[in-house]
């Protein structure tokens, strides 16, 4: 039987759009983001944040597989749709595996080695199904070959971290993760196909907007077992203008001038664009609004748990870096993606987050709901320049006149 019958290729000419088993594909993800932000949340170390950074580009890893396979093959018809549901089933093994990924609790599975297991099945169904979609295309199919062995590799690494623990294991996921993410990159772009840039731009879209609403309901995890008091609403109202500020960030401009832009490209071109921006660049984009709900969980907890903390307590260390770095990383990315579709760093993100960095120290001696009302005036104050300066081209873009 034809591959076309039996995946359902996607054709450049066809409006594709994003598919409901694509959606419910990713509940899984919002899952194992969940359950990263707590593994960082409950060991709020160097150490706790490298492991939550190291989780989210396995993860990330395993959900663009599947995304740039979804722009080749329509996911939810035919031999596509068994192969995503069976990896959804392996990722969703890997996200309750993720609390005991570094350290095995006593008693039960050995759960670092059930989770490379299943990572590794994830990869291996996304080579498979890609692979067989690339029945006519060699070109395709030679590049999916090249990037077989520095997967494996680096899933090899990882396996051997298993056996050993804190900063050795923490550095062998990362040379892991640093073989299997080079060997793609240096694949290059010539074999790689966007068939459907609005698809693929749609997916990377919702993959943000996830991340955003674990931002929002980290600030309710943080309180559900507390009093509702009028610190916690004032905070909890200044959380989500954080996240809001964000999604507009990101939303306003950035998506669809990206989404143009990857449109307009064409070939090898339009892969590489897509490679860079999307692959690449929203890997710290999610990585920055992770941190920040984290930083937000504990800027929540500190206001609510008044039996450990007064009003005018500071947050410190790790959650309050992670809540300014988190945004500046976020806002530092969002100038690199401008940088690498238009040419131009924005320039005010850039300087926005060296900012709230050089703030951080200052931040860390006022009361933690201060500290977090100052980010989101900053969050504010990029959106209201960014409007009153750019309001003509943002509506040239958008070809509207608000």
């Amino acid at each position: 039987m034809p591959a076309e019958r039996l995946l359902h290729l996607v054709t450049e000419d066809e409006q594709h759009r994003v598919t409901t088993l694509e959606l419910f594909f990713d509940l899984v993800f919002v899952y194992a983001i969940t359950q990263t932000t707590q593994l960082m949340s409950d060991n709020p170390t160097l150490l706790g944040l490298g492991q939550g950074l190291a989780m989210l580009a396995v993860l990330w890893w395993c959900w663009c597989s599947y995304t740039w396979l979804g722009n080749t093959v329509h996911a939810d018809r035919g031999v596509a749709r068994f192969a995503m549901l069976a990896a959804m089933a392996a990722m969703f093994v890997v996200s309750l595996a993720i609390p005991e990924a570094f350290t095995d609790a006593p008693g039960g599975l050995f759960t670092p080695l059930l989770f490379l297991g299943c990572y590794l099945l994830v990869r291996v169904l996304h080579l498979l199904a890609y692979y067989e979609a690339a029945r006519a295309d060699p070109a395709l199919r030679r590049v999916l070959v090249q990037v077989a062995p520095s997967m494996l590799a680096g899933t090899a690494v990882l396996a051997v971290g298993a056996f050993t623990s804190g900063a050795v294991q923490l550095g062998l996921w990362v040379l892991g993760l640093a073989v299997d993410y080079t060997g793609v990159y240096l694949s290059g772009s010539k074999g790689w196909r966007i068939s459907a840039p609005g698809h693929f731009a749609e997916r990377f879209g919702l993959i943000v907007m996830i991340a955003l609403g674990e931002s929002i309901v980290s600030i309710g995890i943080g309180i559900s077992h507390l009093p509702m008091t009028w610190p916690i609403v004032v905070t909890a109202l200044c959380g989500l203008g954080v996240a809001v500020s964000l999604w507009w960030l990101y939303f306003d401009v950035v998506a669809h001038s990206s989404e143009h832009r990857l449109a307009a490209a064409q070939g090898a071109e339009r892969a590489k664009l897509a490679t860079d921006t999307y692959t690449y660049l929203h890997l710290p984009l999610i990585a920055g609004v992770m941190l920040v709900a984290l930083g937000l969980k504990k800027v929540l907890f500190h206001v609510a748990d008044t039996a450990h903390h007064l009003l005018r307590d500071p947050l410190h260390g790790m959650p309050l870096w992670a809540l300014t770095g988190g945004t500046a990383l976020y806002l530092g990315t969002l100038s690199a993606i401008r940088r690498r579709n238009l040419g131009r760093w924005n320039v005010q993100r850039l300087v926005s987050a060296a900012l709230l960095l050089a703030a951080t120290p200052l931040l860390g001696l006022m009361p933690a709901a201060a500290a977090l009302a100052v980010i989101l005036a900053a969050c504010l104050g990029v959106v209201t320049f960014e409007r009153l300066r750019f309001g003509p081209l943002r509506a040239k873009l958008l070809g509207t006149t608000s």
